[in-house]
C-alpha cells in the first residue's frame, strides 16, 4: 500500500476518478471532511460505492469512520462494513477499549451479513496519549492491521513545527517501533501543503527508510511521488535476488549465515530480501 488517496465521502463525483487512478488504496473519509448535517449522505454514498465492488478488486478500500465515542460511529460501521471493505480507519483512538468496541461491532456485522473475509482496523496515532500507548493500541486486537501517523493533529495541538525534521523523525520512529512490537505495519500520514512537493517527497523517503509501507495522499498529484518513494529500487531488487540465490547455496552447504556483496546475511536479511522480491513481482518489476 505505497499510496493511500484521501477521498471525502461527501464528494461522490470524485469516486470514479479516484478508482481509475494510480493509488494503491483509497481512503474514503466520513470524519473531518464531512460536516455533521451531511454524515448520513456521505456514508450512504460510500456504501453505494463499496457495494458495486468485489473483494480484492485491485485497490485496497479503506474508510475513515468517526471516532468510537461519537454518535456517528455505529451508523458508519453499519453502512460501510461490506465485503469489499479492507480496512476501517479508526481516528482518535487512545485506549484499547476503542479498538475492541470497533472489533466487536465488526464481528456482529460480519456474522449477520455472512462476510467471510475479516475487515481489518487501521489505527490513527494522532494525540500524545495515543503516541504514548501506540504499542498497546497496535496489539489491542487481532483485527489491527497497522498504525497510521497523524502528525497534523498531533503537532498542531502541541505547537510543534510541522516542518521540523527531527520532530517528524522522532514520531515516525516511535510509531514504527510500536507497530513492529505488535507485528503490524505502519503507514505515514498526510502532508497538508499540496504545493510543497519537495517536502512531501522528503517526508515520504524518511518514512520509507524507517520501514513504513506507504504514505497518505490528500491530492492525486501526490500519488506518483508516494508510489515512487515506496517501491523497491532496482538495486534493492537485484541485491535481494542475489541474497535468495545465495541462501539456496548456503542451505546446501549447511550454513546459516553468509555474505552477499560484502554484507553479512542471516535470517532477518533473508526475510527482508524475500519481501522485496515478492513486492517487485506484485508490481510487475523485473527480478
Amino acid at each position: 500500500m505505497r499510496s493511500k488517496l484521501f477521498v471525502p465521502g461527501s464528494r461522490p463525483e470524485l469516486f470514479a476518478k479516484a478508482l481509475a487512478g494510480e493509488a494503491d488504496a483509497l481512503s474514503f473519509d466520513l470524519e473531518d471532511s464531512v460536516p455533521p448535517d451531511r454524515k448520513n449522505e456521505a456514508r450512504q454514498a460510500v456504501a453505494a460505492c463499496l457495494a458495486q465492488r468485489t473483494a480484492d478488486a485491485g485497490k485496497r478500500m479503506v474508510v475513515r469512520i468517526n471516532a468510537w465515542d461519537t454518535p456517528h460511529f455505529g451508523a458508519d460501521l453499519d453502512a460501510v462494513a461490506l465485503p469489499a471493505l479492507d480496512l476501517v480507519n479508526l481516528p482518535k483512538a487512545e485506549s484499547p477499549r476503542a479498538i475492541q468496541a470497533t472489533a466487536l461491532r465488526l464481528d456482529e456485522i460480519e456474522r449477520a451479513r455472512g462476510i467471510v473475509r475479516p475487515i481489518g482496523i487501521l489505527v490513527n496515532i494522532e494525540t500524545p496519549e495515543a503516541l504514548a500507548r501506540a504499542a498497546e493500541l497496535a496489539g489491542a486486537h487481532p483485527r489491527v492491521a497497522g498504525l497510521q501517523v497523524g502528525l497534523g493533529d498531533l503537532f498542531e495541538d502541541l505547537g510543534v513545527d510541522r516542518r521540523d525534521a527531527a520532530a517528524v523523525h522522532h514520531v515516525l520512529l516511535a510509531i514504527r517501533l510500536a507497530a513492529g512490537r505488535a507485528g503490524v505495519w505502519a503507514c505515514d500520514g498526510a502532508y497538508a501543503d499540496i504545493a510543497d512537493r519537495a517536502g512531501y517527497v522528503a517526508e515520504a523517503h524518511m518514512a520509507r527508510r524507517l520501514g513504513y509501507v506507504g504514505k497518505s495522499c490528500i491530492h492525486p498529484s501526490q500519488v506518483a511521488a508516494a508510489n515512487e518513494a515506496f517501491r523497491p529500487t532496482d538495486e534493492e531488487i537485484r541485491h535481494a535476488a542475489r541474497v535468495l540465490q545465495a541462501e539456496q547455496e548456503a542451505a546446501r552447504a549447511g550454513l546459516g549465515a553468509f555474505t552477499v556483496d560484502g554484507r553479512m546475511v542471516d535470517a532477518p536479511f533473508i526475510r527482508r530480501a524475500r519481501a522485496i522480491v515478492e513486492t517487485a513481482r506484485r508490481l510487475g518489476l523485473a527480478v
